[in-house]
């Protein structure tokens, strides 16, 4: 990969940084990408990111949202808020027959490094996807086909699947210039996306560099281009927002938000519950009357306002405010009526630390649920320590931070992955004819008004069992300096910096 250009600023390299160290370092970058008087230094937009890339920002892997987030990388559709599938790359398309869809694509399209956008690359790109090893998640379980015909490209599917457009919109399935891919299965986003902005430098996990494309197809970028660093410590992305060095900022932590200038802090409600999952199979939640107990016991306002400082939604179902349409066709909920706890009773609660807030949320879920006689006994590791035991079953209780839409946009993937009989995300270990029927209808309606319908039938059903209480749904926290506009705020985190960002007055 290319060095770093010299115009690109430099700053908080630092992985884990105490506060005191966070400042100091702020303070020797304070010039950041504005000069005094607000204006962009030189109409670049300096970006702070939470993670650095995983897989040398392959589009193939989770690293795919950082080039979406960039507006560098894109793909045949994107979503609108209802999860509907909108044009992007394809003008439009229409489905032949239960497996097959026909995308025309947008002609005048130039690729990054000159060439013209085809059907034929088109194609190219979303089978590479399907051949990459391991494949985009977006593709588990799904046997797919693209072939090109013209200017169309026609997408088979092994069995019906009437999400084909909303899975061409994960980002993981971008287009990309022949140039791109190379013999050795890697796949390098550097010069070969369709966006407004240029990829065109990486600077291994420190940073990127994105310069204006100016044959872009659409509204072009109206900034120069982005400077991104990456800076996993929330601390030192907050001192950047502080200072003005940065003129975005990714995930400031709900720690830091109330420290800084709240003109400069915005909430976005984002599609990740945080819920506790009970064990259906075995232990004492097996019993619903104990589940039901648990769910009383649970307080979710003081959840809120004491780890997430009132940064959060109370949760009143598993969809949150992210989805719109969950709370507007919601109905009346079942839950189980909550039993006597006999005293004593004990049950082990688990729970991980790679967000800062669970083990909190832990402490307050266990003095609750002793308050109505339950004995806990808490297990907390690190994720990659901990995921085995809670699929296999080994908690009676167990806190996760779910997204509650994955790459498709659909609910319909996480509740049957978390919820059915054969769900390969099973914490609860839930196995119920009604809750399985409902998902299976859900899963078989075509996309709009009576899939949601149909989602919120399913939630229901999921709810009915106890199997899961969802307690609060979790917000985007993003810092942006008082002269940016434009900046995306997406509860899905595809969309951050876009052809109408810029930053200075």
């Amino acid at each position: 990969m290319s060095a770093v250009p010299t115009h690109r600023r430099p700053w908080l390299r630092t992985g884990a940084v105490t506060t005191a160290a966070a400042l100091l370092l702020s303070g020797c970058f304070s010039s950041g990408s504005t000069d005094a008087g607000g204006e962009a230094a030189d109409g670049r937009i300096s970006l702070a990111m939470l993670q650095p890339p995983r897989s040398g920002l392959s589009p193939l892997s989770d690293d795919a949202f950082k080039l979406s987030r960039w507006s560098t990388a894109e793909t045949l559709v994107v979503l609108d808020a209802d999860g509907e599938a909108q044009p992007a790359l394809a003008t439009d398309w229409a489905q032949v027959d239960d497996r097959t869809w026909r995308f025309t694509v947008r002609s005048g399209v130039t690729f990054h490094d000159g060439t013209e956008l085809t059907a034929e690359q088109a194609a190219a790109s979303l089978t590479a996807a399907t051949e990459a090893a391991p494949q985009p998640r977006i593709l588990d379980g799904v046997d797919l086909t693209a072939v090109a015909d013209g200017d169309d490209v026609v997408v088979t599917t092994g069995t019906p699947d009437p999400l084909v457009p909303q899975r061409l919109s994960s980002p993981q399935l971008a287009v990309l210039a022949a140039s791109a891919y190379a013999a050795d299965g890697t796949v390098s986003p550097v010069g070969t996306g369709t966006g407004p902005f240029e990829l065109v430098a990486v600077d291994g996990t420190s940073g990127a560099t994105l310069d204006r494309f100016d044959d872009y197809w659409g509204q072009p970028a109206s900034a120069s281009g982005i400077d991104v660093d990456f800076v996993p410590d929330g601390t030192a992305r907050a001192a950047a927002l502080r200072t003005g060095t940065a003129d975005v900022v990714e995930a400031v932590p709900v720690s830091q938000a109330g420290l800084l200038d709240p003109e400069l802090v915005h909430e976005v409600p984002m599609p990740r519950t945080n819920t506790l999952y009970l064990n259906t199979a075995s232990g004492p939640f097996a019993d619903p009357a104990i589940r039901g107990a648990a769910q009383a016991a649970l307080d979710r306002a003081t959840v809120v306002d004491t780890v997430y400082e009132g940064r959060a939604d109370i949760a009143e179902g598993l969809l949150g405010p992210a989805l719109p349409w969950a709370a507007e066709g919601r109905g009346e909920l079942a839950l189980p009526a909550a039993g006597t706890v006999p005293a004593g009773t004990a049950i082990t609660l688990g729970t991980f630390t790679d967000r800062a807030e669970l083990p909190e949320v832990a402490v307050l879920v266990q003095q609750q649920l002793e308050a109505v006689g339950f004995t806990v006994t808490q297990d907390v590791r690190e994720y990659a320590f901990i995921e085995a035991d809670a699929l296999a079953g080994a908690f009676d209780a167990f806190i996760l931070s779910r997204a509650t839409v994955l790459d498709s946009g659909d609910p319909v993937a996480y509740m049957t992955s978390d919820f059915s009989c054969e769900g390969s995300f099973n914490i609860s270990q839930l196995c119920d004819p009604a809750v399985d029927a409902a998902l299976e209808a859900a899963a078989a309606a075509p996309a709009g008004p009576q899939r949601r319908a149909l989602a919120l039938e399913a939630e229901a059903a999921v709810l009915a069992t106890g199997a899961a209480v969802p307690m609060l749904h979790e917000r985007v926290i993003q810092g942006e300096q008082a002269g940016v506009s434009g900046a995306a705020r997406d509860p899905r985190e595809r969309v951050l910096i876009t052809s109408e960002t810029t930053a200075g007055d």
